[in-house]
C-alpha cells in the first residue's frame, strides 16, 4: 500500500497542509500515524478525488561522454514516446553527460530536489544503469520513501552477466582515467581504447 506524506497529499488534493491536518483530526480523511507524522494511503486520496491520480513524471536520460550526444537525443525521444503511449504527464526532462559512477551529476542533483519537494510521482529511465552504475536498489528505496516510483523500461536481464561485467569495468576505467588525465585528454582516450581492445581479444 502506497502512503503519502502530508505535504504531498495536500498538493495532490489541492488544499493546504494545515487544512489537511485539520480534516485528518476531524476524521474526514483517513490517515495512519507514523511516529509524530501522518501518512495518507493512496486509496484515500483516490477516493477524495473520485478518480485516478495523474502521474507527474520526470524523464531521466544519461550518456557517459559528449561524443554520445546523438545517443542521448535518441534516448530522450524514446522516453518521450514511451510516456506518451502510457498517458503520462511529463513534468520535466533531465539529462546528464557523465559517468554513472559520478555522484555529483548536475541532473541527478536536480532530480533529488524534485523528489524531495514532492513535485513528481514517477521517474522513467531506459535501463537501471542510466540512473546509477552501482547501488540502484538504495536509490530506488530512497525515491519510494518520498512516494516516487522508478519505472525501468528495459529489463537488465536482457544483458548477459559477461556484458554487464564488461560495461562496469569500462565505466570504472573511464572514470578513473578521466580523473587522472582529464575527461577530454588523449591519454584517457588511449587507455580506454586499450582496455576495450583487450576485452575484445578475450
Amino acid at each position: 500500500m502506497k502512503l503519502y506524506r502530508t505535504g504531498k497529499a495536500a498538493q495532490l488534493l489541492g488544499i493546504s497542509k494545515p487544512t489537511l491536518l485539520r480534516k485528518i483530526k476531524a476524521g474526514e480523511i483517513k490517515a495512519y500515524r507514523v511516529g509524530k507524522e501522518y501518512r495518507i494511503p493512496e486509496s484515500e486520496i483516490k477516493r477524495l478525488l473520485e478518480g485516478k491520480i495523474p502521474d507527474k513524471v520526470v524523464i531521466y536520460a544519461r550518456v557517459s561522454s559528449r561524443d554520445q550526444k546523438q545517443d542521448l537525443e535518441r534516448q530522450v525521444e524514446y522516453l518521450k514516446n514511451y510516456c506518451a503511449s502510457k498517458g503520462y504527464q511529463v513534468a520535466k526532462i533531465i539529462t546528464d553527460i557523465s559517468s554513472g559512477l559520478n555522484e555529483n551529476r548536475k541532473g541527478l542533483k536536480q532530480l533529488f530536489k524534485l523528489i524531495e519537494s514532492g513535485e513528481i510521482t514517477k521517474v522513467v529511465i531506459t535501463y537501471k544503469d542510466r540512473l546509477t552504475r552501482f547501488g540502484f536498489k538504495y536509490l530506488e528505496q530512497y525515491f519510494n520513501s518520498h512516494g516516487v516510483e522508478v519505472e525501468v523500461i528495459f529489463d537488465d536481464e536482457e544483458k548477459t552477466p559477461e556484458k554487464e561485467l564488461v560495461e562496469d569495468l569500462l565505466a570504472i576505467v573511464t572514470s578513473f582515467a578521466g580523473k587522472l588525465y582529464g575527461m577530454r585528454s588523449h591519454k584517457k582516450k588511449r587507455l580506454v581504447e586499450a582496455v576495450k581492445n583487450a576485452l575484445r581479444d578475450d
